[in-house]
């Protein structure tokens, strides 16, 4: 029995062969694959589907629990819990308690845009195992990889590494844990 592995990763030459592999990856049904490249590559974002991004919606839940805590915590504070009735207004004068409203809502938008990031990035994460590979160490020079990882549902180690080398690879590699 084989040790188990990360994933299956292929080395190309040029940020195109990258880019056409990303494309016949998501064409063959690959979801848990990623790509690792020296600079940004415009086209890649687009041929591995990479639009669904949930940090926005992160961001909005945390503003509207914000704003509805600060609300709520003026409100409960000034009518229900010490009522104070001064010259005649109103317990529940709202203006009032737009300026905390705001400043929460800002507050907790701000923490759960930074939490979210590190949330969905993974962070802190100070190893990786595409490190084991030894030729990784050029994907900061001039060398493109894509690795497929071994939660894929399609993941199977020699289909998977044969569909590598089909696609022109220079070099296809296990990655071990």
């Amino acid at each position: 029995m084989k040790a188990p592995v990360y994933g299956v990763m292929a080395e190309f030459e040029t940020p195109g062969a990258l880019v056409r592999a990303a494309k016949a990856t998501v064409a063959k049904g690959y979801k848990k694959f990623d790509a690792y490249t020296p600079f940004p590559i415009e086209e890649l974002s687009d041929a591995m589907h990479l639009h669904h991004n949930k940090l926005p919606l992160i961001v909005l839940l945390g503003g509207i629990c914000g704003g509805t805590l600060g609300y709520l915590l003026q409100y409960f504070i000034t009518v229900i819990y010490y009522p104070i009735n001064i010259a005649g207004r109103p317990l529940h004068s709202w203006p009032s308690y737009i300026i905390i409203t705001f400043e929460l809502t800002i507050l907790l938008a701000s923490i759960s845009a930074v939490g979210g990031l590190f949330a969905l990035c993974g962070l802190p994460m100070p190893y990786h195992p595409t490190f084991n590979v030894p030729r990784f160490a050029m994907a900061s020079n001039d060398r493109f990889f894509l690795c497929i990882e071994s939660t894929d549902p399609l993941f199977d180690r020699t289909k998977t590494g044969e569909f590598l080398e089909s696609l022109e690879a220079k070099e296809v590699s296990e990655v071990a844990h």
